[in-house]
């Protein structure tokens, strides 16, 4: 591209790299780590609930299949969001638990949850009244 006969050079841009992945900006890592449909409601439900084993963690998620959760999982331990600790060998059992880094969240965990009640209020449905509905 030229403007007045002069060559236009498109502006640098500046990748951040970690662990192999390249990002843009501090959102973007932020979202690299939580972003998806799944990881941000693990992450609340952990918060929410404490220690839960990978079938607790499924059964609140209707959708998830098996192997996307345990995916998410997998990656969430790897980024340290969350730990987990071997209940028994036979049969397997392992509880999830966020780790110290992953309650470091908590400030956007209870700000989602604050936001979708007072959305939910504006389209006439009281969550905090009838949760019991939902569950």
């Amino acid at each position: 591209m030229k403007v007045n006969n002069l060559p236009i050079s498109k502006p640098a841009i500046y990748m951040i790299e970690l662990n192999s992945k390249r990002y843009t900006c501090p959102v973007d890592v932020t979202l690299g780590l939580i972003g998806g449909k799944w990881k941000i409601l693990i992450l609340s439900h952990l918060n929410q609930f404490g220690n839960r084993s990978f079938s607790q963690i499924r059964d609140n998620l209707p959708g998830v299949s098996e192997k996307m959760l345990n995916q998410q999982l997998k990656e969430m331990s790897a980024d340290n969001l969350i730990g987990k600790t071997v209940l028994s060998d036979k049969p397997y059992r392992v509880e999830y638990f966020l780790t110290d880094f992953g309650s470091t969240l908590k400030p956007l965990y209870d700000f989602l949850s604050t936001w979708g009640i007072d959305y939910l209020k504006q389209n006439n449905i009281d969550y905090l009244k009838d949760q019991h509905l939902y569950k």
